[in-house]
């Protein structure tokens, strides 16, 4: 069984360079890869193409990155709790593709599973379908979408194994595992790693065959975006 473990971030990032297309698998600020994240920063890589759900909050995630002016364009399908996004999306600073939820994971999902591209109903008729083929199948339309073409996914899982393998928990799973299978290079930052054989196969979200690279992550905040409780009586 190969190993895929690496020392630490910096040397799971080491090839990350200006202009790379990444794909980065969380929801909000559940299950996002924090120290990969934070090593990108550190190395200030420039004209990003980021592929995530969303762009973070001001000072977390995705965010750091946009302060950081590391991204030149986002591929995303929610971005409403980002002010300096708002900003650089009207100022022109950044490029957006925004995208239905659902087409930007079967996207994924393609990619993952070697499609080129899918049709789907998402977006006919609106300003998402400008410039792209439709296809008529049993009297209804259908938009042509492309699956990515990523050069790496970084995700983050609750535990993995050296051969690559991961399980997710609970709503942190969200894109991880279709990011995990979709990247050229795929990173893995896990809470725990464990050695090969001590994960139950029957639990494992992610086979080590879609992972390249995995790391023991460390000092995860876990911030929470929007805080809801209870009125006290």
């Amino acid at each position: 069984m190969i190993n895929k473990t690496v020392k630490n971030v910096e040397e799971a990032c080491h090839d990350i360079q200006d202009g790379a297309k990444i794909m980065l698998g969380g929801f909000g600020l559940c299950g996002i890869p924090e120290n990969s994240i934070a090593e990108l920063v550190k190395k200030n890589v420039k004209n990003l193409t980021c592929i995530s759900n969303n762009a973070g909050v001001d000072d977390f995630g995705l965010g750091l990155l946009l302060h950081q002016k590391q991204i030149k364009k986002m591929i995303s399908s929610y971005v409403g709790e980002n002010a300096e996004f708002e900003r650089q999306l009207l100022s022109g600073e950044l490029e957006v593709d925004l995208i239905p939820q659902g087409t930007l994971a079967t996207r994924c999902m393609a990619a993952g599973y070697g499609m080129p591209a899918i049709y789907t109903p998402a977006g006919v008729g609106t300003e998402v379908a400008e410039g792209k083929e439709t296809r008529n199948f049993n009297g209804k339309n259908y938009l042509l979408e492309y699956a990515f073409d990523a050069d790496f996914a970084i995700v983050k899982a609750w535990k993995g194994d050296t051969a690559g393998n991961l399980i997710f928990r609970s709503t942190s799973r969200n894109f991880n595992p279709l990011m995990a299978m979709a990247g050229k290079i795929t990173i893995a930052e896990v809470e725990e790693l464990v050695e090969v054989g001590e994960l139950n196969p029957d639990e494992i979200h992610t086979p080590g065959i879609y992972v390249q690279r995995i790391f023991q992550g460390e000092k995860y905040e876990k911030r929470i975006e929007q805080r809801t409780v209870r009125q006290a009586n």
